[in-house]
């Protein structure tokens, strides 16, 4: 009787198979399945975000450069020439890059030789774009710090001023990355859109 009980239990352990591990492959799968979707998302997601960084910080540049060698007699105006020229730069730019420019308009009401515009149409994402055009910023010789974002001049204190044009550029970015972290239970903050600026001395 003995015998024939061993010799069933070892033909149900045969048929159980409980040395198998092909089924630990599939669960370990999809353990790591969603950390692999993050990892994936997160790569194409930060380097769109740099990407986008790198053109706004080009165009920036460009704008300040452009405003800067325009004529400066005409800045009592509600749209000078240099501020029209900066900002028709940067809205062909963003044509030219398939860069949605949300329906955006210069300001026509100057607030101490700054500019400052914002629109969110278009299918742009919230909060949109902001252009800000200060043909007025000014910053100590020595000791300046980096540009604020919103293109405020800098106290020179009892130091030489120098006197440019800053420009300041938000665009507004999409993140998945959030959204993909949130499904896994977890927040991630990031910042609604991507700043650039540029500044150059005037010329004029």
């Amino acid at each position: 009787m003995r015998t024939r009980y061993f010799t069933g239990c070892r033909r149900i352990l045969r048929r159980l198979r409980l040395d198998d591990n092909r089924a630990a492959q599939i669960v370990e799968f999809a353990v790591s399945l969603p950390l692999l979707v993050l990892f994936v998302v997160g790569i194409f997601d930060f380097s769109g975000a740099f990407t986008l960084k790198q053109k706004l910080t080009n165009v920036a540049r460009d704008a300040a450069r452009t405003a800067a060698a325009g004529p400066a007699n005409d800045l009592s105006s509600s749209q000078p020439v240099s501020v029209v020229d900066a900002f028709h730069v940067i809205d062909e730019y963003l044509k030219a890059n398939n860069l949605l420019d949300c329906g955006i308009t210069l300001s026509s009401s100057p607030n101490k030789l700054k500019w400052r515009s914002t629109a969110n149409g278009n299918g742009c994402p919230s909060p949109g774009l902001t252009i800000i055009i200060n043909r007025a910023y000014y910053f100590p010789v020595t000791g300046a710090t980096l540009p604020p974002s919103d293109c405020d001049a800098q106290a020179p204190g009892s130091q030489l001023a120098l006197v440019g044009t800053c420009v300041s550029i938000k665009y507004a970015y999409a993140w998945k990355f959030g959204r993909v972290a949130s499904v896994l239970g977890r927040s991630a903050t990031l910042p609604p859109s991507i700043p650039a600026i540029g500044v150059a001395l005037n010329e004029n």
